[in-house]
């Protein structure tokens, strides 16, 4: 299959992959007809492999270079005795370009266009070769009339490049857009590809580098890492045989106002399950004997103001701040005391809309894990902001709050800076779709910084156990998955 033999670990914005496709043509003599030939046939030989029952093929292609992959694979297909049905808006032909060679190669081979009456002609197969990777509005007219039409046939389709209507820098769609069964992107991932909407559209997401040589990719430093599971051996590493739990650092969770002692207790118990060597909780009294029951090996302490706190704090390598914590004067005070301590710090949920309210100094080593709303608060921006843009958003959090940022969401973002490539967790779930979950993932990131892990590097790998974990945990069923199941697969995930 027309793929990369491993799934690919960095991904690029719209100007990066153009940059590519400059550079292959100007430095390595790898014109812009042949690498759209060679897009053709990755899909081609895709088709057959994939789809090999598909006789009836609609390819439906725009005028511009995706277009172009289009016709190309039109007329591949028509070669293999596929009978194929080329749709284009308002039946525009390409005029310039590699495009417009790839169009007259297919009408000389004997193809025609077929009349688009508002829907597609019964298929097996539809291929989306509208719009590539510059789309940046929302379809309109006829373009929006067939991206509908794909929609509403029944037959599986498949993307090239990017699913049209989705934006490939930002995920987002600002109008319409089709939904994929599988998409084939080339030469590099796009990293619109991987966060926002698009794991609802892009289905499988596959790779074909187009045969360009490795060096080619040094040339174009990527915007975005890729989080993929093989990463977790190298910072989570096997433990000495002698180690003892003073090794492996002591975590303070402080929150759990009145009613939401159970925030507190994912967080800590996530931070034990990823191997924190000692776990305590600073929360309402009436929260300890119920919490104790539940997991004895927490150390939980009933904490009335700041001045028991500081007992707690000076024993603290990390802080995990925020789960559970309210917005009252209890809650402003204790979050007061932590942000004065100064300690590596994780600040989630209350803490994040405290934030807001008050001005306070933060830690040298602060991770924030804003959902879209609570980053749209810290932005005063609206959430529909934060969801058109999110890496842009991500970074203005990271460089606003001098903060490692974890914004949360499908495809979650991690951002350190802008001297730092951004991350993005590939994997979207809904079994992450419950209370508390955030809860764990930010246990995890206190858990991994306590065992001596850099902010941003604990973030993104607790990032990605986290949705490893929501993935086992949802194996049985993703609705009705609790936070709670995502504990047991943790401490599998931790010991990679």
């Amino acid at each position: 299959m027309p793929h990369e033999s491993s799934p690919p670990e960095v991904a690029y914005s719209v100007a990066e992959a153009r940059e590519l496709d400059r550079l292959a043509s100007a430095s390595f003599d790898l014109p812009g007809d042949l690498l759209m030939e060679r897009a053709g046939r990755a899909a081609a030989a895709l088709v057959r492999q994939a789809f090999p029952l598909a006789q009836r093929i609609a390819v439906v292609c725009g005028t511009g270079n995706n277009g172009g992959d289009g016709y190309v694979l039109a007329r591949l297909l028509q070669e293999m005795r596929r009978e194929v049905f080329v749709y284009a808006p308002e039946q525009a032909l390409p005029r310039t370009g590699e495009a417009a060679r790839a169009c007259a190669a297919w009408r000389a081979a004997g193809g025609q266009m077929s009349v688009f009456n508002g829907a597609l002609d019964e298929v097996d197969l539809v291929v989306d070769a509208l719009f590539g990777i510059g789309l940046k509005r929302a379809p309109e007219g006829a373009h929006q009339a067939l991206i509908a039409a794909i929609n509403a046939q029944p037959a599986p389709v498949l993307a090239l490049d990017v699913p049209s209507g989705l934006d490939a820098d930002t995920g987002a769609t600002p109008g319409l857009a089709v939904h994929a069964h599988t998409t084939l992107s080339f030469i590099g991932l796009k990293q619109g590809l991987l966060t926002g909407r698009a794991p609802d559209l892009v289905g499988d997401l596959l790779l074909d580098g187009l045969e360009l040589p490795a060096v080619l990719h040094a040339c174009v430093p990527p915007s975005v890492h890729v989080l993929r599971p093989g990463m977790l051996a190298s910072l989570l590493p096997r433990r000495a045989r002698s180690a003892h739990k003073g090794d492996f650092g002591h975590v303070l969770v402080v929150g759990g106002d009145e009613g939401y002692g159970g925030a507190v207790r994912l967080a800590a118990e996530a931070a034990a399950r990823v191997g924190a060597g000692l776990v305590s909780i600073a929360t309402r009294p009436q929260h300890v004997a119920g919490i104790l029951a539940a997991r004895p090996e927490l150390m939980v302490r009933g904490v009335s103001g700041p001045g028991e706190l500081e007992a707690l704090l000076a024993k603290a390598d990390v802080v995990v701040v925020g789960p559970g914590l309210g917005q009252g004067a209890w809650s402003q005070t204790l979050l007061s005391a932590v942000t004065e301590r100064g300690l590596p710090t994780v600040m989630d949920a209350d803490a994040l809309n405290l934030l807001v309210q008050a001005a306070c100094v933060l830690p040298e080593r602060v991770v924030i894990t804003p959902h879209p709303g609570e980053a749209a608060r810290l932005l005063d921006c609206p959430t529909s902001e934060i969801q058109a843009d999110r890496y842009g958003a991500v970074q203005r959090l990271a460089e606003f709050f001098q903060a490692t940022a974890v914004l949360k969401g499908a495809g979650t973002l991690i951002a350190a800076g802008p001297q730092q490539p951004m991350a993005v967790c590939p994997i979207a779930t809904p079994a992450l779709a419950s209370g508390g979950s955030g809860d764990v993932l930010a246990g995890c990131i206190g858990g991994l910084i306590a065992q001596g892990l850099a902010a941003s590097d604990a973030a993104r790998a607790a990032v990605l156990l986290h949705a490893l974990a929501g993935l086992a945990a949802g194996a049985d069923g993703e609705r009705g998955t609790l936070a709670g199941d995502l504990l047991p697969p943790l401490r599998r995930l931790a010991n990679p």
